[in-house]
């Protein structure tokens, strides 16, 4: 229902044309599991006489036999529809309500607490502007708190008003709310953070301000939400136009029907149509109240081009001097929404703003601990669960980092057979070093190219040498001890009469690799070059000790599928960046720190830990030499070397 106004009685016109103009805003509600959410909504509604008669009506006599507040009327009942719900006291799909004030529309969507329903939290919070979470005052900050945090963060949600509710049962103590304020800003980074004590029970600051809480002066909780600025939310810079389908009723008339999902256009614009990079110029922008002069975000309009161009469902139409990425792989954050586990290399759909392609998840970087926020090592994801992934399509589209659009970076993945959606993702921005490109899976320059086979079998070379060819990666921080160790280890071996040679990463970038920054894309790049050349030299007979920082995980899967899975070991040196730091001679983080370099692994971006090394060093616990022993038993059990 609307907020009550004169106007309904003396004009209905005018009435439907000025709530017709107000400002929709767009929140949910999250936290732990009877930290009041669903009672919060329930006030808001209640206190602001949003709720019919026979509504209220049908929640007292619900509150008799369901209600969880011990009197006549429990707020929470409002949302909490579900028979289970009401059985429990606790919310388990995500419910919607829309009411109005005489400044703007709401959409609530009140998402369920526990860990189980994360998948609805996530399907709850993906349109919204702005986030309520609820903290119990009397137990403060709790894993769901940080849960529902970093989902937040992770869907682009820029407004978080922080409700530490049920003061009533802490005396309204504003040292217990100071507390808790502190705690979680050292949490969250985000400098739009509002703070709310309150109870929502009783409508303590929910609507009104509360006498039992005179030491706090800021705003209610429904006033926050009528004022928070959220105009300047939309991306108003970068024109992106998904073609929805062709409308076409006759012949003379052919439009583009579709959704604005950033930025402005005008008639006289000149667009071009992805991925085919035809060019033309609005013609005219129809709708169904007639023409506009300008189109901008979430509008839904149709659009009438000068030319002649094909153009349908899934294209994109753009500004020529302002285009998104165009690719058939990206990484990704993934929110896994089924019970069966998310698998690399299994055949999915992808849904991207009107688009469908196939696609595979070639590989999961990392999974996010929620309750810790750590990044683990993992094959594979399970309901619920947040990882990074590798995506390649079986088609480019169009798109833009989520963090930029959050239309054009967002898609769901759906599976092939049921058409069930099982997962929701989020596009990373990993475009630096002028988006070099990823040479991993570069096709040859001709069919016609083929290797010449040695007349030498890699048998004759064993016995010959007296070891088998082998490559050992050791990737670790700037600073773990990779050089010093890869030398080490090649002097053993010559020591030994073993044929072996080091392949370092600096050493590479005075030459073969001079050409490469620093980025994750260029030392991707010189890891290839290494591995190439490292599976020459294997081919030779020879040990090639590789000493790369190699960060990233997805590279060093591909350098074992370039040289080998037989030949390649992975060996981490695993020494904690504060280590690293003090040993490092040539400053490097300290130039970091001061703004000189950049790119540095650990403290610029991520290090990725290997998902499961072969050997894992602790460098700064052990010397060089056990090292090297530990390294050389390793061999000798892997029938590389003897003696």
């Amino acid at each position: 229902m609307s907020h009550a106004s004169d106007l309904i009685a003396t004009d209905i016109d005018a009435y439907l044309a000025q709530h017709e103009r107000k400002e929709l805003l767009r929140f949910l509600t999250c936290g732990s599991v009877d930290d009041g959410k669903s009672t919060l909504i329930g006030r808001l509604l209640y206190d602001s006489k949003m709720i019919y008669e026979d509504q209220l009506a049908a929640v007292r006599k619900d509150s008799a036999r369901h209600g969880t507040t011990g009197t006549d009327f429990d707020p929470a009942l409002l949302t909490d529809g579900l028979k289970a719900e009401r059985e429990q006291g606790i919310t388990i799909d995500v419910a919607y309500r829309y009411f109005s004030t005489a400044k703007r529309k709401f959409i609530i969507a009140d998402t369920p607490g526990h860990e189980q329903y994360t998948r609805n939290m996530v399907t709850g919070a993906s349109t919204c502007d702005l986030a309520i979470i609820l903290i119990d005052a009397r137990h403060g900050i709790v894993t769901q708190t940080r849960r529902h945090s970093f989902i937040a963060s992770l869907l682009g949600i820029r407004h978080v008003v922080v409700a530490i509710n049920k003061m009533d049962l802490v005396d309204y103590d504003e040292a217990v709310f100071e507390k808790i304020k502190g705690d979680y800003a050292e949490l969250s980074k985000k400098p739009d953070v509002r703070y709310i004590p309150m109870s929502a029970l009783n409508g303590d600051n929910v609507v009104d301000l509360s006498e039992k809480m005179p030491w706090y002066r800021g705003a209610t909780m429904m006033h926050t939400l009528e004022n928070v600025h959220i105009a300047s939310d939309r991306n108003l810079i970068d024109f992106r136009y998904p073609v929805q389908y062709v409308n076409r009723p006759n012949l003379d008339f052919r439009g583009y029907a579709g959704t604005v999902a950033g930025g402005m256009v005008r008639p006289g614009d000149e667009v071009m149509v992805l991925p085919s990079r035809a060019r033309s110029r609005v013609a005219r922008i129809v709708t169904f109240e007639g023409e506009k002069e300008e189109a901008f975000a979430s509008q839904a309009v149709t659009l009438t081009l000068t030319d002649e161009i094909d153009a349908s469902r899934g294209d994109m139409i753009v500004h020529p001097n302002n285009v998104p990425r165009v690719a058939d792989q990206f990484d990704a954050m993934v929110v896994w929404m089924t019970n069966t586990a998310l698998q690399p290399d299994r055949p999915f759909i992808i849904k991207h703003t009107s688009r469908e392609v196939n696609a595979v998840v070639s590989a999961i970087r990392y999974r996010i601990d929620i309750n810790t926020l750590h990044r683990n090592a993992a094959e594979k994801l399970e309901l619920n669960e947040i990882g990074r992934c590798e995506l390649k399509l079986n088609q480019p589209i169009a798109f833009d980092p989520y963090k930029r659009n959050r239309a054009t970076g967002g898609f769901i993945i759906i599976d092939r057979i049921t058409n069930v959606t099982v997962g929701a993702g989020m596009i990373l921005d990993t475009s630096t070093d002028a988006d070099r490109a990823d040479h991993w899976d570069t096709a040859v320059a001709s069919d016609k190219l083929q290797a010449t086979p040695s007349t030498i079998t890699a048998a004759e070379r064993a016995e010959r040498l007296d070891q088998l060819p082998a490559t050992i990666l050791l990737t670790g921080l700037t600073g773990a001890g990779k050089t010093t160790l890869a030398r080490a280890l090649e002097r053993r071996l010559f020591d030994m009469g073993k044929q072996a040679m080091v392949l370092d990463g600096q050493t590479l970038r005075l030459g073969i690799s001079r050409d490469l920054g620093f980025s994750r894309e260029a030392r991707s790049e010189n890891l290839r070059r290494g591995a190439e050349i490292a599976k020459l030299v294997n081919d030779a007979g020879t040990i090639a000790i590789c000493a790369f920082v190699a960060p990233s995980e997805a590279a060093r899967v591909k350098a074992r599928k370039v040289i080998g899975d037989d030949r390649f070991h992975v060996v981490h040196l695993n020494a904690p960046l504060e280590v690293c730091r003090e040993r490092d001679t040539d400053g490097i983080y300290n130039a970091v720190d001061e703004g000189e370099l950049a790119n540095i692994p650990g403290v610029s971006f991520e290090y990725e830990p290997p998902a499961a090394p072969d050997l894992v060093l602790p460098t700064d616990q052990w010397s060089v030499e056990r090292c090297v022993e530990r390294v050389m038993e390793y061999l000798a059990e892997r029938g590389v070397v003897t003696g």
